[in-house]
């Protein structure tokens, strides 16, 4: 049984491959399953990030830390700092991508719209 997330991520993948916008995906499926434009977004990148391994695994109970064991933590520590980094630029880069595609959507838009309010303020006269 699918997950919440993994259903939101297959379709959203789906569409994608499709040729539809991210964002535009995100903002359709907002409308159709009646859920803010974030929590579907936030769903997607949650399951994406399972699927690329960022779950953490649970921390070991010791009933005493030695120096070593301090060493592997620190190192582990370290190590997940680095890909959290790598994670943070590519959904970085991926918002950025979104938003300029939205840039484009609403710029290719704009001149229709603003007829179309200026056609209603005409007829208001």
């Amino acid at each position: 049984m699918a997950t919440k997330a993994q259903e939101i991520y297959e379709e959203v993948e789906k569409r994608i491959a499709a040729g539809t916008d991210k964002a535009d995906t995100f903002k359709a499926l907002s409308k159709e399953m009646d859920r803010p434009y974030d929590s579907i977004r936030g769903s997607y990148y949650s399951h994406k990030k399972k699927l690329e391994g960022g779950a953490t695994k649970p921390r070991t109970r010791r009933r005493e830390t030695t120096p070593d064991d301090a060493l592997a933590d620190a190192r582990a520590a370290l190590e997940r700092a680095i890909a959290s980094i790598d994670r943070e630029v590519e959904a970085a880069e991926e918002r950025a991508s979104e938003a300029t595609a939205e840039a484009k959507a609403l710029k290719a838009s704009a001149t229709e719209r603003k007829k179309a309010i200026s056609e209603r303020l005409e007829a208001l006269k």
